[in-house]
């Protein structure tokens, strides 16, 4: 197959030939070849589209990010290039750049980001080039033959390792743009004194560690970029040989002191992040001064600058502003927040040219009252301590269009208007986190054009309908934290409204805003709704409704089925789940998180939050920020669990688990991950049972801008680390792979973190590698918050947890949260996540143990005698029952061990005295009493003389320990209390759930049912064990190191003054119960003893009556009927009510039989504990 290059070549016809044609290629070694077509049409056709192609002139190229190591042959098919791109390729310079000669019209040339190595002597013989760039390719020197290149114009030299320049750069007279940022210049070298025409110094990132302003003396630069050196000293020269210096760019430095004032004609400077205390500037000529984050305390400015019309001196020390402020008729923007300034000049007010004043977080107390019709336009003073506005703000200033002056203390607002005519244009107000009261609506009505209102967390009570309809234009209402019981009907009228936020209120109807065709976005979660009416069409632009919150809240199936269309619909899972009850996770952790979109309503973040991760004892949180892209943090929260679960079983370190998942998920990330990135943070809370502490550990991960910042003792400390060009391990870093950092300190002009998720292609100096940081979690530690970037930039640690401390719950403090960030400004989107956390005062003694010995697995610790669970019963004949259920357990229950997680229901039926049962488990399981009250006596007496009787395991030379105070990991059961609880287990037909085949089950006397479920109701004692260690939940322990157990007989503990209730219908069910794997050394007469302080146990009581979670109930007629303890499988799922045709009914003539197998259990029990017997011995029916 031949190739020829018909651009700027020729076609002709040849006429000796029928429908032939004659192509010839441009150049010197032109080419011809000669084609014949078949018919006329195809020879036209071919004449036609070639006569096109060789018309046309190529005069640029571009081959960037194409992976080349060598130049393609097809490049010179057209000499006629006069532009080349090269850049962001593995080119060396060998012998093939020597072919770049060819294009003799070249003009510009790109070969950044290269691998040259050594600067490319072939271009220097392209006497054409106007413009080169060479940026980033390993180069140390620059050859004396540059100065051939007589034509140059600009010439970028950046992110190499030059320390000198040749003497001949001088000749390149027409030479206006020298960058040399990013090298290893100590010194400015002298050559650049003889470039007449060169216009701009860029010597930023070098290694200047002096400023020697001698230097300058002979140069013509009128803008000189020193940033991102190490100057720490200038030493000045007289100011009249600096005259041609006009602009001065010290950024990211070392000074302390700067007297920029020796620049006479300085109009400019830029000295952001140093450490200057004291700034003197000319003010002769100077249009801006930019000196944000330092320790400013004193600016001097002299003369008064007639021409000033930017000044930030935003975040430094400063408690007062200079008086020539008022005097500067030009300018239009002044910055003065996060100082300390107490009040502003008087005059500030009548300034005729300011139109945006920034006094944000200082120690303002009121604002100049002295009000002449400024042209203000935009007006921010949150974070003050102001108590009123001035009184004729609004009146006098006729073109004010914004305001902010949430988080202070304003409890009036001044009169928009005297008369019922406004010449208000206020569009956006911004009042959160004020004192506000009902009071100050009225003076709203004059803001006829108001389209933003922000009044969030106020002393609202109501917002009143006839106020709300003369606020026509309003587009965004935010009246969340408040006390309102409806929101105005009125809303209607405002036709344009498209947001309405309303979160933490007390509302209890449902606003009629679905009727509003713009509506996007309606939040209106943690409020009292119990309803909600919807029209037939909802608006088509809706995007976002949230209804978390909202317990009373019941939505019929068309009602879902309507509102499942919108892109992002929350609400409240079925009240009987729960995320920690249903693993049986611990009650240690809760959460709430909250998102929420920008000005563009593109959600750009994402929330994970996965409470019961790998296990019951372990929770997973995290935030991704996309900045402006979706599908980054879109694909982290889809990803980044299933990852870190994999790795966690690969390494135990946290940072090597951790860092192994972020780095994992970038290769995850794909072609996504290549151009676009995000910021990422994690949370992991994790209970190792290796550990001998036993302690919770919390390990925080993060890249980019997302942080999480832990609560301990009411401060906030920090979990997270922004890594960008201000720490210095990271700047050296992007230094040594040849970055370049533009002057909005962005690696590469493209992220302002050196470390994030994604960007591929800016590796190695942008990396995914995470700041990694474990703590161990204490009862001081109340709750810890994930939150992106737009959350920290608008909210400080130290304000977020006081604005959270107090609130409950963890998703009303996460709406809290992004609703004061968009109170305070925020435009971006919002993410946060806030993990309330509960870890008791012995969580790690609980845990902790002398080198453990093998326990009895899955079997169980202190019993009881059974006279000790009775003989304290109320006269009436009902049990005492503790006012609160039984603890969320923690730890990792075995599944073939007791558990309290069966659903149950109170009850005050009295007790019937013919009918009971008694269940007697192995060793190795719980163990079940059934009594009849007739018995108490003679039982009473059979086991106060029975030594033998099992009461509480001790590890062979241990004693009882004291009482003490268990952890909320760990269920405090009470002996002597009794709960009321109903169970069912559902068996199959076929194969039962434990590994049991159903055929092998020997049939249990007096049990009936329905040939699917058969349902117990009995009192379950809540007892307290000892073990001796942590043990798996599938171990098995043989026999003998059963019998090896001392068991002792313990007097019975005193009841507790609780509230009895009586029995129902049915049999007592005296079941002790303990967890395995965790250690008791609590005595009978300590539990005793802690009953009777109260009786309570940590947890909740669920809406159904149950005292544990329900997804792991137990399955107590399998624990009647002894299973063998070979079985594998886990327990099942038992319903919350049990079904009354179910009903497990006790026939009385089985009185009798049943009194014979008590007794005949009592005779097992007084048998020598050494007597060995098989594992499945006891596999008998009752």
């Amino acid at each position: 197959m031949h190739i020829l290059p018909l651009i700027g070549g020729k076609v002709e016809e040849v006429k000796k030939h029928n429908h032939c044609l004659a192509f010839s290629s441009a150049g010197p070694q032109s080419q011809t070849y000669y084609v014949s077509f078949d018919s006329f049409t195809e020879h036209l056709r071919w004449h036609r589209h070639a006569a096109k192609m060789v018309s046309q002139r190529i005069n640029s190229v571009d081959l960037s990010c194409c992976s080349l190591e060598l130049l393609p042959p097809n490049l010179f098919y057209s000499h006629d290039l006069t532009h080349l791109n090269l850049k962001h390729n593995f080119l060396p310079a060998d012998h093939h750049l020597q072919q770049l000669q060819r294009f003799s019209r070249l003009r510009s040339l790109n070969l950044s980001n290269n691998h040259l190595g050594q600067f490319p002597l072939a271009i220097c013989d392209i006497p054409t080039l106007t413009e080169v760039n060479l940026s980033c390719n390993y180069m140390d020197s620059v050859p004396s033959s540059v100065g051939a290149m007589s034509n140059l114009q600009t010439f970028l030299l950046d992110g190499n390792s030059l320390s000198e320049l040749p003497c001949e750069l001088g000749s390149l007279q027409r030479l206006s743009y020298l960058g040399l940022s990013f090298n290893q210049f100590s010194h400015v070298p002298q050559v650049l004194e003889r470039l007449a025409s060169m216009e701009k110094l860029c010597m930023a990132g070098n290694n200047q560690e002096m400023l020697t302003l001698q230097n300058f003396r002979l140069l013509h630069v009128k803008h000189i970029d020193l940033r991102l050196n190490k100057i720490s000293v200038m030493v000045p020269d007289e100011p009249d040989l600096l005259r041609h210096v006009t602009q001065l760019d010290l950024r990211d430095n070392r000074l302390t002191e700067l007297d920029a004032s020796i620049f006479p004609r300085l109009e400019v400077l830029h000295c952001e992040r140093n450490h200057i205390t004291c700034l003197k500037v000319k003010g002769s000529l100077l249009k801006g001064i930019y000196a944000s984050n330092n320790e400013l305390r004193q600016l001097d400015v002299s003369p008064v600058p007639s021409n000033l019309t930017y000044m930030d001196i935003s975040k430094n020390h400063m408690e007062s502003l200079p008086d020539w402020l008022c005097e500067a008729k030009k300018l239009e923007v002044l910055d003065v927040s996060h100082n300390l300034i107490t009040e502003l000049p008087a005059r500030l007010f009548c300034s005729n040219s300011l139109r945006k004043l920034s006094a944000g977080h200082n120690q303002l107390q009121k604002l100049p009252e002295r009000v002449e019709r400024p042209l203000l336009e935009v007006l921010d003073v949150q974070h003050n301590q102001l108590v009123e506005l001035p009184c004729n703000l609004f009146l006098k200033s006729n073109s004010l269009r914004c305001v902010n002056a949430s988080a202070n203390k304003l409890e009036h607002l001044p009169p928009s208007s005297l008369s019922e005519e406004s010449h208000s244009i206020l569009q956006e107000l911004y009042l959160t986190n004020n004192w506000l009261t009902d009071k100050c609506v009225p003076m709203l009505t004059g803001h006829t054009h108001l389209r933003v209102l922000h009044m969030a967390y106020n002393h609202l009570q109501t917002f009143p309908a006839s106020k709300m309809a003369k606020l026509e234009e309003l587009e965004e209402v935010d009246l969340s934290g408040n006390m309102l019981k409806t929101v105005p009907t009125t809303i209607m009228n405002c036709r344009r409204m498209h947001t309405l936020i309303a979160h933490s209120n007390s509302i209890e109807v449902f606003p009629e805003v679905m009727q509003l065709m713009e509506m996007k976005c309606v939040d209106l979660s943690c409020n009292e709704l119990s309803e909600i009416t919807l029209p037939e069409n909802l608006p088509p632009k809706l995007q976002e409704l949230d209804l978390t919150g909202n317990p009373r809240l019941n939505l019929d199936h068309k009602t879902l089925e309507q509102l499942n269309n919108i892109r992002c619909f929350h609400i409240d899972p079925p009240p009987t789940f729960s995320s920690n009850e249903a693993s049986g996770g611990p009650a240690v952790w809760s959460h709430g998180y909250t998102e929420a979109s920008g000005v563009k309503n593109k959600l750009c973040v994402a929330a994970l939050s996965v409470n019961s991760f790998c296990g019951s004892r372990e929770a997973l949180y995290g935030v991704f920020d996309g900045d402006r892209n979706v599908e980054v943090p879109y694909l982290l929260q889809c990803t980044m669990n299933d990852v870190l679960a994999e790795e966690i079983h690969k390494t135990k370190s946290e940072e090597d688990y951790m860092t192994n998942t972020f780095l994992v998920m970038q290769r995850k990330l794909g072609t996504a991950g290549q151009k676009l990135g995000g910021s990422a943070a994690l949370c992991h809370i994790r209970h190792d049972p290796t550990d001998p502490s036993g302690c919770f550990v919390l390990t925080a991960a993060n890249v980019g801008k997302c942080q999480a910042i832990l609560c301990r003792d009411g401060k906030p400390m920090s979990l997270s680390l922004l890594h960008n060009v201000g720490l210095e391990e990271e700047y050296r870093r992007i230094r040594q792979h040849r970055a370049i950092v533009t002057e909005d300190n962005k690696v590469n002009g493209v992220t302002d973190s050196t470390r994030i998720m994604g960007y591929s292609f800016l590796y190695p100096s942008v990396i995914p590698c995470p700041y990694v940081q474990t703590v161990t979690l204490t009862p001081q530690d109340e709750f810890f918050i994930l939150g992106s970037r737009g959350l920290w930039d608008a909210v400080s640690p130290t304000e977020a947890v006081e604005a959270v401390r107090n609130v409950p719950d963890g998703l009303a403090a996460a709406k809290k949260l992004c609703t004061l960030a968009q109170g305070y400004g925020c435009t971006d989107s919002l993410s946060a996540v806030v993990v309330q956390l509960s870890v008791s005062e012995d969580c790690c003694s609980c845990c902790c143990s002398d080198p453990p010995q093998p326990p009895p697995s899955p079997g169980l610790g202190a019993y009881p005698s059974s006279s000790s669970a009775i003989k304290d019963r109320p006269s009436d004949g009902s049990l005492p029952v503790p006012p609160s259920s039984c603890s969320e357990i923690s730890s990792e229950i075995s599944t073939s061990e007791m558990s309290s997680e069966v659903g149950s229901t109170a009850s005050s039926d009295e007790p019937p005295q013919s009918s009971f049962v008694l269940l007697q488990d192995q060793p190795h399981h719980p163990q079940l009493h059934l009594h009849h009250q007739a018995q108490l006596l003679s039982l009473q007496q059979q086991q106060s003389h029975t030594t033998s009787q099992s009461c509480q395991y001790l590890l062979p030379g241990s004693e009882l320990a004291s009482a003490r105070n268990c952890c909320a990991l760990h269920p405090a059961c009470l002996a002597g209390s009794f709960q009321r609880q109903l169970s069912s287990a559902t068996f199959s037909s076929a194969l039962s759930d434990n590994g049991l085949d159903s055929e092998d089950e020997e049939p249990i006397a007096g049990v009936f049912s329905n040939g699917s479920r058969v349902e117990v109701e009995a009192d379950v004692h809540c007892l307290k064990a000892e073990l001796s260690q942590l043990s798996s939940s599938q171990s098995l322990v043989p026999a003998s190191s059963i019998q090896e157990r001392t068991l002792l007989n313990l007097p019975p503990p005193p009841p507790p003054p609780c509230t009895p209730e009586p029995l129902e219908d049915g049999v007592d069910l005296n079941l002790a119960e303990a967890e395995n794997g965790l250690e008791r050394d609590e005595s009978w007469q300590g539990v005793g003893a802690g009953a009777g302080d109260g009786g309570k146990f940590p947890g909740k009581r669920r809406v159904n009556g149950s005292v544990a979670r329900q997804e792991k109930s137990h399955n107590l007629i399998e624990v009647a009927a002894d299973a063998p303890s070979k079985k594998s499988g886990g327990y099942f799922t038992a319903p919350a009510q049990p079904d009354p045709d179910d009903q497990f009914i006790i026939p009385p003539e089985l009185e009798e039989e049943v009194k014979e197998i008590m007794k005949q259990h009592q005779q097992k029990q007084q048998k020598p504990a050494g007597t060995d017997q098989p594992t499945d011995y006891y596999d008998t029916p009752l």
